[in-house]
């Protein structure tokens, strides 16, 4: 069967633009790739239920990392639709305690900036929204029992724990190493810059079709153009 990908495109607090969260049809069933950030759970609650998604069907939540706008909806996904969360070891400690500054290798200034930011609602975790993770997934991890023919890959560089997911047919659901905001390109926000390159050489060894973003819409491989920093 065809694997079937939805877009669920939900806004960010403030005009900050927008994030991706990807509904995957599986056997019988569902798999979600993030869940975007609280401010709208009412929407993407909608969007599942439109797709056909509902409590007994959502077979796996997997987060491709730890940041507030990927993973403020999974610890309620999980009560509500009686599912699981899987993510890699490396990030859990950002959902854990709320803090997606928890693992990065940041300058002493960035990271007060972080903590001030995370006293304001819209950009925090709170602690009703933190959770510990069911699975802990990491590279060449199948989603095979969930239903979907793709593998994890492991993609550090935005953050330590990044995941990649890339199904059969070539699609790569890749978080946040690349962004598609005007053009394709690695992200602006890059927290191991080592790490980063070496994903990227990675990836290019593979059979990739198309890149799906966490912010900005798909783009083929073949359009991103990426000059080492």
């Amino acid at each position: 069967m065809p694997q079937e990908i939805k877009t669920i495109n939900l806004s960010l607090p403030f005009r900050s633009g927008s994030v991706n969260c990807y509904l995957l049809e599986a056997d019988s069933g569902y798999v979600l790739i993030d869940t975007g950030y609280s401010n709208k759970r009412t929407s993407l609650v909608g969007e599942l239920k439109n797709a056909g998604c509902n409590p007994s069907n959502l077979k796996l939540i997997v987060l491709t990392h730890g940041d507030f706008d990927h993973v403020g909806n999974a610890a309620y996904l999980r009560q509500e639709f009686d599912t699981k969360i899987a993510m890699n070891y490396d990030d859990s400690g950002m959902v854990e305690h709320g803090d997606m500054f928890w693992n990065r290798r940041v300058n002493r200034f960035i990271r007060l900036a972080g903590k001030v930011l995370s006293l304001l609602p819209p950009f925090r975790l709170s602690k009703s929204n933190r959770f510990t993770p069911d699975l802990f997934i990491t590279d060449g991890f199948s989603l095979l029992d969930y239903g979907v023919d793709a593998k994890v890959l492991n993609i550090p560089g935005h953050s330590k724990g990044s995941l990649g997911i890339l199904t059969a047919k070539g699609d790569l659901f890749c978080g946040d190493l690349f962004v598609n905001d005007e053009k394709p390109a690695l992200n602006s926000i890059i927290d191991n810059l080592e790490a980063a390159n070496l994903s990227i050489e990675k990836l290019k060894g593979m059979r990739i079709s198309t890149v799906y973003p966490g912010h900005g819409k798909p783009f083929p491989l073949s359009s991103l153009i990426i000059k080492k920093r």
